[in-house]
């Protein structure tokens, strides 16, 4: 009989456990909800359908010539989205911390100079200098002694809160790029899931010490390259799968047109190679399932709610193309594996193309030029 009471105390204390458990749960899956449906973000999505992406066949048929990169100067420069060649084949790289990495041919490193922020497009002037487009200090000037000058951080009063890119053209003027001018480059996530053109392409010129804007309402504004002639300069727009033109002479001299459009990935980083060719990274497949949300700004606020690791993230692939003056797709290189990842830049010296990478590697690539 005792025992019968037993059980059955015990039963119905484990049934009040159990209730005060699932109220519990329930609370938390509320607090969840609410979480993921109310908390305030930063970003103001806009709807956009994204056009359907190509298919990966023919000229987008997928390969593996980019397997052929080979991993320089391992452990030496985490995060180096950029590189720059000098005139002796030193290969400089700006770090994750701040560091710029100097390389020489003799196979030796070490640091050149720390911007104290986060150095991305890196670019060797006609005096030596490098120049720097530093996402948290701006535009940059390190002479080779390692003195660091800023050039440029705001125009009109708006400061720049991503320089992304930089290149020079043959008078010294620099074309550079601001990704957004609302989100640094700790928030770049945001600015892809708002969708709003906060980009802006602008130039500098050392003589006068002025910086004027070019092009603004760009969609994450990211890699620059002048052309062979100097006749124009090309951007990337992320945010938007092309590359823009504008026009710095000529007939169409200060207008703008797309330059190749709906691209198979986040075009990234584009310069100028050799005999007219530009090369352009594309630093991840475009994500089907981010494709598929864009015409949905409440969801993009739930998903930039969520911890970065449960967010998109970029895909291990290599891919890079190879551009003539018309947009025109004369290289495919690719490696599907990842042999080397996120490819943010290319650069070409000689023979040799270098690369950069953003977060996955900590190397510096280097193949022939095909």
């Amino acid at each position: 009989m005792c025992g019968n009471v037993w059980i059955e105390s015990h039963h119905v204390t484990l049934q009040i456990l159990i209730m005060k458990a699932l109220k519990y749960i329930g609370l938390i899956f509320l607090l969840l909800l609410a979480y993921l449906l109310f908390l305030p973000v930063p970003i103001q999505p806009a709807e956009w359908t994204p056009p359907r992406p190509p298919t990966l066949t023919g000229m987008y048929a997928p390969n593996d010539k980019l397997a052929a990169i080979e991993h320089i100067f391992d452990g030496k420069c985490r995060g180096c989205e950029d590189v720059a060649v000098d005139s002796i084949g030193a290969i400089y790289g700006g770090s994750e911390n701040g560091d710029i990495i100097k390389m020489t041919p003799d196979g030796k490193s070490s640091v050149f100079a720390n911007t104290n922020g986060r150095p991305l497009g890196l670019h060797i002037d006609h005096q030596g200098n490098l120049l720097v487009a530093d996402a948290v200090k701006g535009l940059l000037s390190i002479s080779q002694t390692g003195e660091i000058k800023t050039l440029s951080t705001t125009h009109n009063d708006l400061p720049f809160l991503f320089t992304d890119d930089l290149e020079t053209a043959d008078d010294g003027l620099i074309y550079f790029s601001d990704a957004s001018h609302r989100f640094g480059i700790e928030q770049y996530k945001m600015d892809l899931f708002e969708h709003q053109p906060n980009g802006r392409l602008l130039s500098y010129d050392p003589q006068t010490k002025t910086t004027h804007l070019l092009l603004d309402k760009l969609y994450f504004a990211n890699g620059v390259a002048v052309s062979h002639n100097n006749d124009f300069v090309l951007v990337n727009e992320t945010g938007k799968y092309r590359v823009t033109r504008y026009w710095l002479s000529g007939a169409k001299k200060g207008t703008s047109e797309v330059f190749i459009d709906n691209l198979p990935g986040f075009p990234d980083g584009i310069s100028r190679g050799s005999d007219g060719i530009f090369w352009l990274t594309l630093i991840s497949p475009r994500d089907p399932q981010l494709d598929g949300i864009m015409d949905k700004p409440f969801v993009r606020k739930i998903i930039a709610r969520l911890p970065d690791a449960a967010q998109p993230a970029p895909q291990r692939y290599g891919f890079i193309l190879g551009l003539d003056k018309d947009g025109q797709i004369i290289h495919n290189l690719q490696d599907p594996k990842g042999g080397f990842a996120e490819i943010a830049s290319v650069q070409q010296f000689g023979d040799k193309l270098y690369f950069g990478s953003l977060h996955a590697e900590d190397a510096v690539g280097m193949m022939p030029v095909p």
